[in-house]
């Protein structure tokens, strides 16, 4: 078995948040520029924290500068610790068969488990805190790595190849995802992509955008047995 790093997305893939990272982004825009529509206009999943800022902020006409976009996402990041504490736990949970994923994956040897996310690290780890599972994931890829998906998820797979004590080209690199933005992703490094139907996308939709596998979520008794390198 090549050594292996795995990279899991997180809104739509690991969790539900019951919408508490847009409503985050809403009351920053609305905070800063006056603009809690900021964001209306476009889709969000598969964005990077920051790329969703400076669009946003291109939209509503206002300067989208390094200092600019800072600052939305600190004001972001402000909301977000109060706005997941507010949602119940029916509506911010952990999508089925995750759990048992991470833990299994973190139990094989040879295996470096973390994240591949759009979002900036501290949004990260305030989404996967409030379910328990942040401390899981020993690296990442975050938004705050890079703008562009491909870069992040280079990132991340660079830090999981060192965690192994091998080259990014000798290991086998995995993008989890519910975006064809992660299909994509993983496809520009050369990645595998399985893909999960638990948010915006159904498993069709991925497939058709390039991953290699696609299941409607982690449940399904094919998944498990493909994640750790068996067909």
């Amino acid at each position: 078995m090549r050594p292996t790093v795995l990279l899991f997305d997180i809104d739509g893939t690991l969790v539900t948040t019951g919408g508490a990272g847009r409503r985050s982004m809403d009351f920053a825009f609305e905070q800063l520029h006056g603009r809690r529509d900021a964001c209306d206009s476009f889709s969000m999943s598969g964005m990077t924290d920051r790329a969703i800022v400076r669009k946003a902020l291109n939209i509503i006409g206002a300067a989208d500068s390094t200092e600019a976009i800072d600052a939305v996402i600190a004001a972001y990041l402000a909301h977000l610790t109060e706005e997941v504490r507010r949602v119940d736990d029916e509506r911010y949970r952990v999508f089925p068969g995750m759990r048992e994923a991470v833990r299994e994956a973190r139990s094989r040897t040879g295996f470096a488990v973390g994240l591949g996310t759009g979002n900036v690290r501290e949004g990260a780890r305030v989404k996967l805190e409030r379910v328990g599972i942040y401390d899981q994931f020993a690296f990442g890829g975050f938004g705050c790595d890079a703008e562009d998906r491909v870069e992040l998820i280079r990132c991340g797979a660079k830090a999981g190849a060192a965690l192994l004590g091998a080259p990014v080209e000798d290991c086998r690199v995995v993008v989890i995802g519910d975006t064809p933005k992660d299909v994509h992703a993983a496809r520009g490094i050369g990645a595998e992509c399985i893909g999960v139907g638990t948010g915006t996308y159904t498993a069709e939709a991925l497939l058709e955008a390039g991953a290699n596998v696609a299941y409607p979520d982690f449940t399904h008794r094919e998944a498990m047995t493909v994640l750790l390198g068996g067909r």
